[in-house]
Protein backbone atom coordinates (compact mmCIF):
# COMPACT_ATOMS: atom_id res chain seq x y z
CA UNK A 1 0.00 0.00 0.00
CA UNK A 2 1.37 3.05 -1.45
CA UNK A 3 -1.35 5.65 0.42
CA UNK A 4 -1.53 6.06 4.42
CA UNK A 5 -4.84 5.13 5.89
CA UNK A 6 -6.78 3.87 2.52
CA UNK A 7 -10.35 2.95 2.93
CA UNK A 8 -10.94 2.95 -0.57
CA UNK A 9 -12.49 -0.64 0.23
CA UNK A 10 -15.36 0.83 2.01
CA UNK A 11 -16.36 3.22 -0.97
CA UNK A 12 -20.17 1.67 -1.12
CA UNK A 13 -20.45 2.15 2.47
CA UNK A 14 -18.92 5.52 2.85
CA UNK A 15 -21.14 6.66 -0.36
CA UNK A 16 -24.30 5.53 1.19
CA UNK A 17 -23.27 7.22 4.38
CA UNK A 18 -22.74 10.45 3.14
CA UNK A 19 -25.89 10.33 0.31
CA UNK A 20 -27.61 10.54 3.87
CA UNK A 21 -25.97 13.49 5.90
CA UNK A 22 -28.17 16.52 4.28
CA UNK A 23 -25.93 19.29 6.06
CA UNK A 24 -22.70 17.54 4.43
CA UNK A 25 -24.43 18.19 0.66
CA UNK A 26 -25.90 20.86 1.66
CA UNK A 27 -21.92 22.27 2.65
CA UNK A 28 -20.57 20.85 -0.48
CA UNK A 29 -23.18 22.33 -2.44
CA UNK A 30 -22.80 26.00 -1.54
CA UNK A 31 -18.76 25.77 -1.48
CA UNK A 32 -18.49 24.02 -4.97
CA UNK A 33 -20.97 26.40 -6.77
CA UNK A 34 -19.16 29.35 -5.14
CA UNK A 35 -15.53 27.88 -6.40
CA UNK A 36 -16.98 27.62 -9.83
CA UNK A 37 -18.54 30.78 -10.15
CA UNK A 38 -14.77 31.99 -8.66
CA UNK A 39 -13.34 30.45 -11.35
CA UNK A 40 -15.69 31.59 -14.01
CA UNK A 41 -14.75 34.93 -13.45
CA UNK A 42 -11.46 34.74 -12.96
CA UNK A 43 -10.61 32.81 -16.29
CA UNK A 44 -12.80 35.06 -18.37
CA UNK A 45 -10.41 37.70 -17.45
CA UNK A 46 -7.91 36.43 -19.78
CA UNK A 47 -8.01 36.52 -23.25
CA UNK A 48 -5.22 33.39 -23.87
CA UNK A 49 -6.65 30.70 -21.42
CA UNK A 50 -7.02 27.91 -23.63
CA UNK A 51 -3.84 28.90 -24.87
CA UNK A 52 -2.14 28.82 -21.31
CA UNK A 53 -3.78 25.38 -20.86
CA UNK A 54 -1.99 24.00 -24.29
CA UNK A 55 1.36 25.45 -22.94
CA UNK A 56 0.84 23.82 -19.48
CA UNK A 57 0.63 20.73 -20.42
CA UNK A 58 3.32 20.94 -23.42
CA UNK A 59 5.44 21.93 -20.52
CA UNK A 60 4.05 18.46 -18.24
CA UNK A 61 4.66 16.17 -21.04
CA UNK A 62 7.96 17.51 -21.66
CA UNK A 63 9.21 17.20 -18.55
CA UNK A 64 7.66 14.00 -17.64
CA UNK A 65 8.91 12.34 -20.73
CA UNK A 66 12.57 13.43 -20.01
CA UNK A 67 12.07 13.80 -16.26
CA UNK A 68 15.24 11.42 -16.03
CA UNK A 69 17.32 14.72 -17.39
CA UNK A 70 15.03 17.40 -15.21
CA UNK A 71 15.44 15.25 -12.19
CA UNK A 72 19.24 15.15 -11.78
CA UNK A 73 19.23 18.82 -13.33
CA UNK A 74 17.51 20.47 -10.62
CA UNK A 75 19.06 18.19 -7.50
CA UNK A 76 22.75 19.34 -8.59
CA UNK A 77 21.26 23.09 -8.66
CA UNK A 78 19.60 22.50 -5.58
CA UNK A 79 22.69 21.08 -3.76
CA UNK A 80 24.96 23.28 -4.78
CA UNK A 81 22.43 26.24 -3.68
CA UNK A 82 22.82 24.70 0.12
CA UNK A 83 19.71 22.26 0.19
CA UNK A 84 20.31 18.86 1.39
CA UNK A 85 18.55 16.51 -0.90
CA UNK A 86 16.96 13.31 0.53
CA UNK A 87 15.33 9.98 -1.61
CA UNK A 88 12.53 8.18 -0.73
CA UNK A 89 10.70 5.13 -2.71
CA UNK A 90 8.08 4.72 -0.74
CA UNK A 91 5.97 6.21 2.19
CA UNK A 92 7.45 4.06 4.42
CA UNK A 93 11.17 4.97 3.48
CA UNK A 94 9.95 8.74 3.44
CA UNK A 95 8.86 8.22 7.35
CA UNK A 96 12.22 6.88 8.09
CA UNK A 97 14.28 9.26 6.30
CA UNK A 98 12.30 12.25 8.23
CA UNK A 99 11.81 10.49 11.43
CA UNK A 100 15.98 10.12 11.51
CA UNK A 101 16.17 13.70 10.56
CA UNK A 102 13.60 15.00 13.27
CA UNK A 103 15.86 12.72 15.74
CA UNK A 104 19.17 14.77 14.76
CA UNK A 105 18.11 17.96 15.22
CA UNK A 106 16.09 17.45 18.33
CA UNK A 107 13.14 18.78 17.05
CA UNK A 108 10.06 18.57 19.59
CA UNK A 109 7.74 21.25 18.16
CA UNK A 110 6.63 20.94 14.53
CA UNK A 111 4.93 23.49 12.50
CA UNK A 112 3.62 22.25 9.19
CA UNK A 113 2.18 24.26 6.22
CA UNK A 114 -0.41 22.31 3.92
CA UNK A 115 0.87 19.45 2.01
CA UNK A 116 -1.11 16.86 0.74
CA UNK A 117 2.67 14.37 0.10
CA UNK A 118 2.90 14.55 3.83
CA UNK A 119 -0.59 13.44 4.22
CA UNK A 120 -0.17 10.60 1.87
CA UNK A 121 2.52 9.25 3.56
CA UNK A 122 1.15 9.38 6.83
CA UNK A 123 3.36 11.83 8.42
CA UNK A 124 1.45 13.43 11.68
CA UNK A 125 0.92 9.90 12.71
CA UNK A 126 4.60 8.78 12.43
CA UNK A 127 5.85 12.36 14.12
CA UNK A 128 3.45 11.75 17.23
CA UNK A 129 4.29 8.03 17.15
CA UNK A 130 7.71 9.53 17.93
CA UNK A 131 7.19 12.06 20.78
CA UNK A 132 6.66 14.90 18.36
CA UNK A 133 4.27 17.40 18.08
CA UNK A 134 3.09 18.32 14.60
CA UNK A 135 0.92 21.21 14.36
CA UNK A 136 -0.97 22.17 10.86
CA UNK A 137 -0.88 25.65 10.49
CA UNK A 138 -2.88 25.56 7.34
CA UNK A 139 -6.47 26.88 8.97
CA UNK A 140 -8.55 24.32 7.50
CA UNK A 141 -6.09 21.95 7.84
CA UNK A 142 -5.54 22.77 11.66
CA UNK A 143 -9.64 22.44 12.21
CA UNK A 144 -9.57 19.11 10.34
CA UNK A 145 -6.44 17.87 12.53
CA UNK A 146 -8.35 19.48 15.99
CA UNK A 147 -11.38 17.20 14.77
CA UNK A 148 -9.21 14.32 14.43
CA UNK A 149 -10.45 13.89 10.60
CA UNK A 150 -8.86 13.79 7.55
CA UNK A 151 -9.17 16.30 4.27
CA UNK A 152 -11.72 15.83 2.32
CA UNK A 153 -10.86 18.46 -0.55
CA UNK A 154 -7.47 19.53 -2.25
CA UNK A 155 -7.44 23.01 -1.34
CA UNK A 156 -10.50 23.29 0.97
CA UNK A 157 -9.89 20.58 3.69
CA UNK A 158 -12.10 21.09 5.89
CA UNK A 159 -14.94 22.68 2.77
CA UNK A 160 -17.58 19.49 4.42
CA UNK A 161 -17.79 21.65 7.42
CA UNK A 162 -20.22 24.30 8.29
CA UNK A 163 -19.37 27.71 10.42
CA UNK A 164 -21.39 26.32 13.20
CA UNK A 165 -19.56 22.94 13.47
CA UNK A 166 -16.28 24.66 13.59
CA UNK A 167 -17.88 27.12 16.26
CA UNK A 168 -18.34 23.92 17.88
CA UNK A 169 -15.31 22.56 17.59
CA UNK A 170 -13.14 25.64 18.72
CA UNK A 171 -15.27 26.00 21.91
CA UNK A 172 -14.64 22.06 22.81
CA UNK A 173 -10.88 21.97 21.50
CA UNK A 174 -9.97 25.62 22.23
CA UNK A 175 -11.70 26.39 25.22
CA UNK A 176 -12.89 30.04 23.92
CA UNK A 177 -16.10 31.56 24.17
CA UNK A 178 -18.92 30.35 22.80
CA UNK A 179 -19.19 32.47 19.35
CA UNK A 180 -20.04 31.97 15.74
CA UNK A 181 -18.44 35.37 14.47
CA UNK A 182 -15.99 33.92 11.62
CA UNK A 183 -13.22 37.04 12.65
CA UNK A 184 -13.46 36.27 16.05
CA UNK A 185 -12.48 32.36 15.52
CA UNK A 186 -10.20 33.46 13.16
CA UNK A 187 -8.58 35.71 15.78
CA UNK A 188 -8.67 32.84 18.35
CA UNK A 189 -6.43 30.82 15.85
CA UNK A 190 -4.18 33.17 14.90
CA UNK A 191 -2.81 34.03 18.38
CA UNK A 192 -2.55 29.89 19.20
CA UNK A 193 -0.77 28.96 16.37
CA UNK A 194 1.53 32.36 16.20
CA UNK A 195 2.46 30.79 19.72
CA UNK A 196 3.26 27.60 17.73
CA UNK A 197 5.21 29.60 15.00
CA UNK A 198 7.78 31.07 18.26
CA UNK A 199 8.02 27.67 19.63
CA UNK A 200 8.87 25.35 16.27
CA UNK A 201 11.89 23.85 16.40
CA UNK A 202 11.45 22.56 12.79
CA UNK A 203 9.17 23.65 10.36
CA UNK A 204 7.66 21.04 7.49
CA UNK A 205 6.41 22.03 4.04
CA UNK A 206 4.81 20.62 0.43
CA UNK A 207 6.40 21.70 -2.66
CA UNK A 208 3.74 23.50 -5.73
CA UNK A 209 6.83 23.51 -8.34
CA UNK A 210 10.84 22.54 -8.60
CA UNK A 211 12.56 24.65 -11.05
CA UNK A 212 15.10 22.84 -12.78
CA UNK A 213 17.07 25.39 -14.11
CA UNK A 214 17.55 27.04 -10.31
CA UNK A 215 17.42 24.05 -8.15
CA UNK A 216 14.30 26.20 -6.43
CA UNK A 217 11.25 25.11 -4.83
CA UNK A 218 7.99 27.12 -5.29
CA UNK A 219 5.11 27.45 -2.38
CA UNK A 220 1.99 29.40 -2.67
CA UNK A 221 -0.51 29.88 -0.07
CA UNK A 222 -2.70 32.59 1.21
CA UNK A 223 -2.42 32.61 5.01
CA UNK A 224 1.19 33.12 5.54
CA UNK A 225 1.44 30.44 7.34
CA UNK A 226 3.95 28.94 4.63
CA UNK A 227 5.80 31.65 4.83
CA UNK A 228 6.37 31.39 8.70
CA UNK A 229 6.89 27.51 8.64
CA UNK A 230 9.31 28.16 6.48
CA UNK A 231 11.76 31.25 7.62
CA UNK A 232 11.09 31.09 11.67
CA UNK A 233 12.47 27.37 12.33
CA UNK A 234 16.29 27.03 12.11
CA UNK A 235 15.56 23.81 9.91
CA UNK A 236 12.79 23.48 7.02
CA UNK A 237 11.97 20.22 5.52
CA UNK A 238 10.15 20.24 2.25
CA UNK A 239 8.21 17.15 0.84
CA UNK A 240 7.59 16.63 -2.64
CA UNK A 241 7.02 14.13 -5.15
CA UNK A 242 9.38 13.46 -7.97
CA UNK A 243 6.48 14.88 -10.84
CA UNK A 244 6.88 18.49 -9.29
CA UNK A 245 9.74 19.70 -11.34
CA UNK A 246 9.40 22.53 -13.93
CA UNK A 247 12.90 22.93 -16.83
CA UNK A 248 12.62 26.51 -16.37
CA UNK A 249 12.24 29.60 -14.27
CA UNK A 250 10.07 31.14 -16.90
CA UNK A 251 7.81 28.25 -16.93
CA UNK A 252 6.45 29.62 -13.65
CA UNK A 253 4.61 31.99 -15.97
CA UNK A 254 2.15 29.81 -17.05
CA UNK A 255 1.31 27.80 -14.13
CA UNK A 256 0.80 31.23 -11.61
CA UNK A 257 -1.70 32.26 -14.39
CA UNK A 258 -3.75 29.11 -14.12
CA UNK A 259 -3.56 27.63 -10.84
CA UNK A 260 -4.92 29.97 -8.98
CA UNK A 261 -7.90 30.95 -11.16
CA UNK A 262 -8.56 27.16 -11.44
CA UNK A 263 -8.48 26.86 -7.41
CA UNK A 264 -9.43 29.47 -5.92
CA UNK A 265 -10.44 32.05 -8.96
CA UNK A 266 -7.88 34.22 -7.79
CA UNK A 267 -6.21 36.11 -9.89
CA UNK A 268 -2.91 35.44 -8.06
CA UNK A 269 -2.21 33.80 -4.68
CA UNK A 270 -1.08 36.45 -1.30
CA UNK A 271 1.92 34.84 -1.21
CA UNK A 272 4.31 33.15 -3.59
CA UNK A 273 7.51 31.86 -1.68
CA UNK A 274 10.63 30.89 -4.16
CA UNK A 275 12.96 28.91 -2.27
CA UNK A 276 16.97 28.28 -3.54
CA UNK A 277 18.44 27.33 -0.13
CA UNK A 278 19.22 28.33 3.37
CA UNK A 279 20.23 31.59 4.53
CA UNK A 280 23.82 32.60 3.85
CA UNK A 281 24.11 34.71 7.34
CA UNK A 282 22.58 35.67 10.29
CA UNK A 283 20.82 38.85 8.84
CA UNK A 284 19.37 37.46 6.31
CA UNK A 285 15.81 35.73 6.79
CA UNK A 286 15.12 32.15 6.53
CA UNK A 287 16.09 28.33 8.14
CA UNK A 288 19.77 27.80 9.01
CA UNK A 289 19.25 24.41 7.07
CA UNK A 290 17.05 23.50 4.03
CA UNK A 291 16.17 20.07 3.53
CA UNK A 292 14.21 18.68 0.44
CA UNK A 293 12.80 14.57 0.61
CA UNK A 294 11.56 13.72 -3.01
CA UNK A 295 9.32 11.06 -3.02
CA UNK A 296 8.82 8.20 -5.55
CA UNK A 297 5.82 5.90 -3.83
CA UNK A 298 5.03 4.30 -7.02
CA UNK A 299 5.28 7.73 -9.07
CA UNK A 300 7.83 6.20 -11.52
CA UNK A 301 5.31 2.99 -12.52
CA UNK A 302 2.98 5.92 -13.68
CA UNK A 303 5.16 6.96 -15.47
CA UNK A 304 5.92 3.29 -17.56
CA UNK A 305 2.54 4.27 -19.58
CA UNK A 306 2.03 7.14 -21.67
CA UNK A 307 -1.73 7.26 -20.95
CA UNK A 308 -1.23 7.16 -17.11
CA UNK A 309 1.43 9.33 -17.45
CA UNK A 310 -0.37 11.85 -17.48
CA UNK A 311 -2.06 11.89 -14.37
CA UNK A 312 1.41 13.26 -13.06
CA UNK A 313 0.90 15.95 -14.44
CA UNK A 314 -2.00 17.47 -11.46
CA UNK A 315 -0.78 20.71 -10.12
CA UNK A 316 -3.66 19.46 -7.57
CA UNK A 317 -5.95 22.72 -7.98
CA UNK A 318 -8.73 21.41 -6.88
CA UNK A 319 -11.00 22.30 -10.01
CA UNK A 320 -11.94 18.42 -11.30
CA UNK A 321 -13.36 18.43 -7.56
CA UNK A 322 -15.70 21.51 -7.78
CA UNK A 323 -16.92 20.77 -11.36
CA UNK A 324 -17.59 16.69 -10.56
CA UNK A 325 -21.43 16.00 -9.85
CA UNK A 326 -20.11 12.51 -8.20
CA UNK A 327 -17.99 14.65 -5.63
CA UNK A 328 -20.47 17.28 -4.59
CA UNK A 329 -22.90 14.55 -4.00
CA UNK A 330 -20.47 12.52 -1.49
CA UNK A 331 -17.54 15.38 -0.43
CA UNK A 332 -14.44 13.59 -0.39
CA UNK A 333 -14.24 11.37 3.01
CA UNK A 334 -16.29 8.59 0.67
CA UNK A 335 -13.32 7.92 -1.67
CA UNK A 336 -11.11 6.38 1.47
CA UNK A 337 -8.32 8.74 0.59
CA UNK A 338 -5.95 11.37 0.78
CA UNK A 339 -6.59 12.34 -3.03
CA UNK A 340 -10.61 12.43 -3.53
CA UNK A 341 -12.68 13.37 -6.68
CA UNK A 342 -11.41 12.87 -10.21
CA UNK A 343 -8.02 12.94 -10.22
CA UNK A 344 -8.19 10.56 -6.37
CA UNK A 345 -10.38 8.04 -8.55
CA UNK A 346 -7.01 8.35 -11.18
CA UNK A 347 -3.96 9.09 -8.78
CA UNK A 348 -5.21 6.80 -5.70
CA UNK A 349 -5.80 3.20 -7.83
CA UNK A 350 -2.19 3.94 -9.45
CA UNK A 351 -0.84 4.11 -6.22
CA UNK A 352 -2.01 1.90 -4.22
CA UNK A 353 -2.72 -0.65 -6.66
CA UNK A 354 -6.69 -1.93 -8.17
CA UNK A 355 -6.99 -4.90 -5.75
CA UNK A 356 -8.15 -2.40 -2.91
CA UNK A 357 -9.03 0.63 -4.84
CA UNK A 358 -10.87 -1.22 -7.64
CA UNK A 359 -14.46 1.20 -6.94
CA UNK A 360 -12.62 4.15 -7.72
CA UNK A 361 -12.35 3.89 -11.38
CA UNK A 362 -16.25 3.59 -11.18
CA UNK A 363 -16.86 6.73 -9.25
CA UNK A 364 -17.82 9.00 -12.25
CA UNK A 365 -20.51 9.73 -15.04
CA UNK A 366 -17.54 10.28 -17.68
CA UNK A 367 -19.44 13.47 -18.64
CA UNK A 368 -16.43 15.14 -19.14
CA UNK A 369 -16.52 17.89 -16.63
CA UNK A 370 -13.19 17.12 -15.05
CA UNK A 371 -11.33 17.12 -17.91
CA UNK A 372 -13.13 20.84 -19.35
CA UNK A 373 -11.77 21.97 -16.49
CA UNK A 374 -8.56 20.52 -15.74
CA UNK A 375 -5.81 23.71 -16.66
CA UNK A 376 -3.16 21.13 -17.92
CA UNK A 377 -6.15 18.89 -19.94
CA UNK A 378 -5.14 15.87 -17.99
CA UNK A 379 -7.83 13.36 -19.97
CA UNK A 380 -9.71 12.01 -16.99
CA UNK A 381 -12.18 10.16 -18.06
CA UNK A 382 -9.79 7.99 -21.18
CA UNK A 383 -7.64 6.87 -17.80
CA UNK A 384 -10.66 6.26 -15.57
CA UNK A 385 -11.72 3.58 -18.47
CA UNK A 386 -7.91 2.55 -18.61
CA UNK A 387 -8.21 1.75 -15.23
CA UNK A 388 -11.77 0.11 -15.25
CA UNK A 389 -10.25 -2.28 -18.29
CA UNK A 390 -7.49 -3.37 -15.99
CA UNK A 391 -9.70 -3.80 -12.93
CA UNK A 392 -11.49 -5.79 -15.47
CA UNK A 393 -8.94 -7.91 -16.56
CA UNK A 394 -7.57 -8.15 -13.25
CA UNK A 395 -10.51 -9.98 -12.25
CA UNK A 396 -11.67 -11.76 -14.77
CA UNK A 397 -12.60 -14.86 -12.62
CA UNK A 398 -15.33 -12.81 -10.93
CA UNK A 399 -19.18 -12.73 -10.76
CA UNK A 400 -19.33 -10.03 -13.26
CA UNK A 401 -16.69 -11.87 -15.64
CA UNK A 402 -18.53 -15.20 -15.42
CA UNK A 403 -21.94 -13.44 -16.19
CA UNK A 404 -20.44 -11.85 -18.98
CA UNK A 405 -19.14 -15.45 -20.28
CA UNK A 406 -22.37 -16.60 -20.12
CA UNK A 407 -23.79 -13.81 -21.67
CA UNK A 408 -21.81 -14.34 -24.76
CA UNK A 409 -21.90 -18.00 -24.58
CA UNK A 410 -25.84 -18.11 -25.12
CA UNK A 411 -25.64 -15.23 -27.70
CA UNK A 412 -22.97 -17.14 -30.04
CA UNK A 413 -25.91 -19.53 -30.81
CA UNK A 414 -29.62 -18.86 -32.29
CA UNK A 415 -31.04 -22.08 -30.79
CA UNK A 416 -29.29 -20.71 -27.52
CA UNK A 417 -30.72 -17.59 -27.43
CA UNK A 418 -34.21 -18.39 -28.49
CA UNK A 419 -34.12 -20.38 -25.34
CA UNK A 420 -32.70 -18.45 -22.96
CA UNK A 421 -35.40 -15.92 -23.82
CA UNK A 422 -38.50 -18.67 -23.31
CA UNK A 423 -36.93 -19.50 -19.98
CA UNK A 424 -36.69 -15.56 -18.86
CA UNK A 425 -40.01 -14.94 -19.74
CA UNK A 426 -40.99 -17.96 -18.08
CA UNK A 427 -39.64 -16.67 -15.29
CA UNK A 428 -40.48 -13.33 -15.19
CA UNK A 429 -44.39 -14.64 -15.08
CA UNK A 430 -43.77 -16.93 -12.15
CA UNK A 431 -40.84 -15.05 -9.89
CA UNK A 432 -41.78 -11.32 -10.53
CA UNK A 433 -44.31 -9.53 -8.43
CA UNK A 434 -44.96 -5.54 -9.48
CA UNK A 435 -41.51 -5.66 -11.16
CA UNK A 436 -40.15 -6.85 -7.89
CA UNK A 437 -37.87 -10.18 -7.97
CA UNK A 438 -38.27 -12.16 -4.96
CA UNK A 439 -35.59 -11.11 -1.94
CA UNK A 440 -33.55 -14.96 -2.34
CA UNK A 441 -32.96 -14.36 -6.22
CA UNK A 442 -32.10 -10.48 -5.09
CA UNK A 443 -29.64 -12.14 -2.76
CA UNK A 444 -28.24 -14.85 -4.84
CA UNK A 445 -27.72 -11.87 -8.19
CA UNK A 446 -26.60 -8.43 -6.11
CA UNK A 447 -26.42 -6.86 -9.28
CA UNK A 448 -30.22 -7.47 -9.70
CA UNK A 449 -30.90 -6.64 -6.37
CA UNK A 450 -29.17 -2.91 -6.48
CA UNK A 451 -31.49 -2.43 -9.35
CA UNK A 452 -34.62 -3.65 -7.92
CA UNK A 453 -33.56 -0.88 -4.88
CA UNK A 454 -34.38 1.99 -6.93
CA UNK A 455 -36.87 1.23 -9.68
CA UNK A 456 -38.93 -1.23 -11.46
CA UNK A 457 -36.98 -4.73 -13.07
CA UNK A 458 -38.25 -4.40 -16.92
CA UNK A 459 -40.44 -7.42 -17.62
CA UNK A 460 -40.01 -9.23 -21.37
CA UNK A 461 -42.84 -9.32 -23.78
CA UNK A 462 -44.89 -12.18 -23.73
CA UNK A 463 -43.77 -12.78 -27.51
CA UNK A 464 -40.52 -11.62 -28.88
CA UNK A 465 -39.95 -9.61 -31.95
CA UNK A 466 -38.71 -12.40 -34.06
CA UNK A 467 -42.15 -14.46 -33.37
CA UNK A 468 -43.91 -11.75 -34.05
CA UNK A 469 -42.73 -11.12 -37.19
CA UNK A 470 -42.73 -14.98 -38.37
CA UNK A 471 -46.59 -14.80 -36.95
CA UNK A 472 -47.72 -11.94 -39.06
CA UNK A 473 -45.50 -13.08 -41.96
CA UNK A 474 -47.19 -17.01 -42.01
CA UNK A 475 -50.81 -14.49 -42.01
CA UNK A 476 -49.85 -12.94 -45.06
CA UNK A 477 -48.62 -16.09 -47.07
CA UNK A 478 -51.59 -17.55 -49.52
Amino acid sequence: MAIHHLESVFFREKVAEALEDQTLRGALQNATGLFRQRRLAATASLSDWEKLRDQARAIKAETLTHLDHYLPEFVAKAESNGIKVHWARDHQEACQVISQLVSEKQARRIVKSKSMTTEEIGLNHVLETDGAEPIETDLGEWIIQLAGETPSHIIVPAIHKTKAQIADLFVDQLSIEPTQDAEELTKAARRILRHHFAQADMGISGVNFAIAETGSILILENEGNARMSTSLPKVHLAVMGLEKILPRLADLEVFLRLLPRSGTGQHLTSYQSILSGPKRNPDQEGPEELHLLILDNGRSAILAEEITRQSLACIRCGACLNACPVYQQIGGHAYGSVYPGPIGAIITPQLAGLSETKNLPYASSLCGACRDVCPVKIDIPEILLHLRAKSVEAHENGKEAKGFRMWAWINRSRFRFVWAHRLARLGGRIFMKNGQPPQWLQRRAPVLGAWAKHRQVPTLAKRSFREIWKKELSRKQP
